[in-house]
């Protein structure tokens, strides 16, 4: 059974209500949807963290801050999220609910209402955003997009991509880049802004003890932005064919090599066989229980570590791993081996049985924390699916290891990407 409930607003805007008894906390999460495109990643990246900086009846971040600390120690979050090639300005927002309180209440109300003013009413100047604000955020922006190549595994996993979907938009990285930054200002941003409010899909989610009329009626009356007729979520093309197997080495101050392979699956989150692929998925390379794990790592001791993971939106699967410059073509060969063995049929029950239970508890783990289960409903209806936990669950819990080997057949190497010290 689905226990999140969709309700139209008005062309474009919907709310998402999950009424649940479990959680201590109202939460309430906005997403706005745009496709990712190189013109646009950078300005929809630093959009949000401008928006956090002030708003009508509350100026500053000091101002922000005491508003939320006088709702009982409330909290915020703000971002970008990639999900395929949609890039999704997302806010957060958690306030306790009304019952743990002593006072009249209405807590859901207020939170829902500074959520509205946070990101439509943003503080002005002169009628454009404040050119301070958008200068410190540009200048925090710039830092995490340099900070990138800081985590060497993360920077080896997002250089696969990119060399593996050079031509799609795909490859556009989810924080923008330093050259489009440089050309932003509070009055393009602010038009910018501008056209995104008015163009822009938007999902509201609600969540805990909560009456859906009652979210509704409340969330209609402060959400009633004027948007264009035609709005359209994002899509994000699958590609199926590979030409030629791509070979990217680079070079960087590194004290371990990053070996990331990047694979097409061919599958989409709408197809029956994308639930045969997350289990295919776990036997490679999903834990202690894998075969990369137990081959190339345990038993060979080629790699620090190394696992496999799936981009479901794009229908990527990424091997990742680290290890010894000069263990490059065993771990590689080694690799390739154990993704053969599943394609030949070379399952042990242990492994098949493992991954069924490892993906299961990590369903069920979702659904003690609300943001997770948002965010896993907000995955669902960007995928164009329409799976419960229980559904997803039960959807795994029937793939065979017939089903496994068959889908195996589909899969196949797009890019070795190789990072490695400098010579």
């Amino acid at each position: 059974m689905n226990i999140v409930k969709k309700l139209n607003l008005k062309e474009g805007i919907n709310l998402y209500c999950i009424p649940l008894e479990k959680f201590k906390t109202y939460t309430v999460s906005i997403f706005i949807h745009r496709q990712l495109t190189k013109e646009n990643a950078t300005r929809n990246a630093l959009l949000p963290y401008v928006l956090r900086r002030g708003c009508k009846g509350f100026p500053n971040s000091q101002a922000i801050a005491e508003y939320l600390e006088n709702l009982y120690g409330s909290a915020f979050d703000c971002g970008i999220n990639k999900k395929g090639e949609s890039q999704i300005l997302y806010f957060s927002f958690e306030v306790i609910d009304d019952q743990y309180i002593s006072n009249d209440g209405g807590l859901l109300k207020k939170i829902l209402e500074f959520a509205q003013t946070l990101v439509f009413n943003p503080i002005t100047e002169g009628g454009v955003f404040k050119k301070e604000y958008v200068e410190q955020e540009k200048e925090k922006l710039r830092d995490l997009i340099k900070g990138l190549i800081n985590n060497k595994m993360v920077y080896a996993v997002e250089r696969c991509y990119q060399e593996m979907c050079k031509d799609e938009r795909f490859s556009i990285y989810e924080l923008g880049n330093i050259e489009d930054l440089e050309l932003i200002d509070e009055r393009n941003l602010y038009e910018y802004y501008t056209s995104v409010i008015r163009s822009s899909p938007v999902d509201i989610f609600v969540t805990g003890r909560i009456n859906e009329e009652e979210v509704y009626n409340l969330v209609k009356s402060l959400f009633d932005i004027n948007l264009e007729q035609k709005l359209e979520y994002p899509s994000t093309e699958i590609v199926s064919q590979v030409k030629s197997v791509k070979k990217i080495d680079e070079e960087l101050e590194v004290a371990q090599g990053k070996l990331s392979l990047g694979f097409r699956t061919k599958v989409s989150p709408r197809d029956r066989d994308y639930y045969s692929l997350i289990v295919y998925s776990g036997i490679l390379g999903g834990g202690p229980h894998s075969k990369l794990f137990n081959n190339v790592r345990e038993k060979l001791s080629l790699a620090y570590y190394v696992f496999s993971r799936l981009e479901k939106f794009k229908g990527l699967m990424l091997v990742s791993s680290g290890i010894e410059v000069q263990n490059y073509q065993k771990a590689l060969d080694e690799i390739l081996k154990q993704v053969d063995e599943i394609k030949n049929g070379n399952i042990t029950d242990y492994e098949y049985e493992s991954t069924i239970n490892s993906s299961i508890n990590s369903i069920r783990s979702l659904t003690d924390n609300a943001f997770h289960m948002t965010d896993y409903y907000l995955s669902q209806f960007v995928g164009g699916t329409n799976d419960s936990f229980e559904d997803l669950i039960q959807k795994i819990s029937l793939v065979t290891k017939e089903d496994v080997i068959s889908v195996a057949q589909k899969i196949e190497l797009d890019t070795i990407y190789f990072l490695k010290n400098k010579a």
